[in-house]
């Protein structure tokens, strides 16, 4: 409720017309009663006056309102009476019920019923006659009837705005799945570009430096040779990614992820593009014979860590084996793969972090376990070792 006594402008247009009104039946003489102990046809305008007054108070202040249009309704008995004041004690009680505390829309109803049952009741009493009912139910239509009317309008009202900020906040968690379904989107194709064009680009960035630092024809066409042979392998990933990214292709299917069974192929490729750095990638694959495809993102994410840590071994590995290994028990598959840490002569290419960030953040969303960094072995001889262990049946569920 307004703290202000400043009336809105529909109290206004109402006060106006209630007094404008009661001024017209009164100019016409038209009264409710007569015998009353104030019979001056100008002392109506009393109680016509302090109701309108009320009026102007019916939003801003509605318990003071209906204060004062209780006390002129009763003032109205004793004169003449005029029908303008009634009408606008109806206001007022509806008013009352609709803008006045909770506390006081409760009560209202329950109170103007009971003065509505006590007076049929009493004046039944008092006259003895049937008609006494109808002056119960001419206080009943004053007084209960928009006491309880304002209540449902009331009711509709809270349930209207209950639903209004109950779709504000719908719109404002939708809006913040859809920016957290961006974000993770975004940084799921971070991860898929990195992973698919990191391993070409960097063979072809080590490959072209020893093109142009080493003067030596065979040299150079070996170089150009695994340059081309990572260029057009990586456009081809750059074109699957775009196809994955594009709401169907032309074909209408998506193009088919990476699986275990490509591995040997990238360890292929990795002994090809390592070569020229004393890199030896083999690949161990200690699973059962008779175990299954298993789940697609477990097999892609598998194939990524592999992917990526054959890229960190490239561009960072000293010469000496590189090992791949995979294993297959209670349910869970592990990805290990260990290179030599060091310094190797030749040429390198940059990291930026991105790789082993990318690794973390595909097995996190598998609910796997991640390691990776480096370990003394026997002979004095620093490994770096990679292991993930993705959970199988687990994802299964979750699909």
């Amino acid at each position: 409720m307004s703290t202000s006594l400043r009336p809105d402008r529909d109290a206004v247009a109402l006060a106006v017309s209630g007094l404008l009104g009661g001024l017209l039946l009164w100019r016409l003489g038209l009264h409710t009663q007569g015998g009353r102990p104030f019979s001056a046809p100008w002392i109506t305008l009393v109680p016509v006056t302090a109701m309108a007054g009320a009026e102007l108070l019916r939003r801003n202040a509605p318990r003071t309102a209906l204060t004062i249009g209780v006390l002129a309704l009763v003032a109205d008995q004793f004169t003449r009476g005029s029908l303008a004041t009634v009408l606008m004690f109806t206001d007022v009680m509806y008013a009352a019920a609709l803008y006045g505390t909770p506390a006081a829309a409760r009560r209202l109803p329950v109170a103007t019923l009971l003065v509505t049952v006590a007076s049929t009741i009493g004046f039944l009493a008092w006259f003895r006659r049937p008609e006494a009912l109808l002056i119960g139910l001419v206080i009943g239509l004053v007084s209960f009837i928009p006491a309880l009317t304002g209540v449902s309008v009331r009711s509709h009202r809270t349930a209207a705005d209950a639903a209004r900020l109950a779709a504000a906040q719908t719109a404002r968690l939708a809006e913040m799945d859809r920016i957290q379904a961006v974000v993770a989107e975004r940084a799921r194709m971070a991860r898929e570009l990195h992973d698919m064009v990191a391993n070409h680009l960097s063979a072809v960035a080590i490959h072209s430096t020893a093109a142009l630092s080493i003067d030596d024809p065979e040299t150079s066409r070996n170089a150009l040779k695994v340059i081309r042979e990572n260029s057009v392998e990586g456009l081809a990933e750059m074109r699957r990614l775009i196809g994955l990214l594009r709401e169907g292709g032309e074909d209408g299917a998506p193009a088919a992820a990476p699986t275990l069974a490509s591995l040997d192929a990238l360890v292929e490729q990795a002994n090809v593009n390592g070569a020229a750095g004393g890199l030896v990638c083999v690949l161990e694959d200690a699973r059962p014979v008779d175990a299954g495809p298993l789940p697609t993102p477990v097999e892609l994410a598998a194939y990524r860590i592999v992917q990526e840590s054959l890229t960190n071994a490239l561009k960072h590995a000293a010469p000496g084996p590189v090992t791949v290994r995979l294993g297959l028990a209670d349910e869970v598959l592990t990805v290990e793969v260990t290179s030599v840490s060091g310094s190797r002569p030749g040429p390198t290419a940059p990291g930026s972090g991105a790789g082993l960030v990318g690794m973390r953040e595909r097995v996190a969303l598998l609910g796997g376990t991640f390691a990776a960094g480096a370990e003394q072995h026997g002979g004095g001889t620093t490994l770096w070792r990679v292991r993930a262990e993705l959970p199988v049946r687990e994802r299964e569920s979750r699909e």
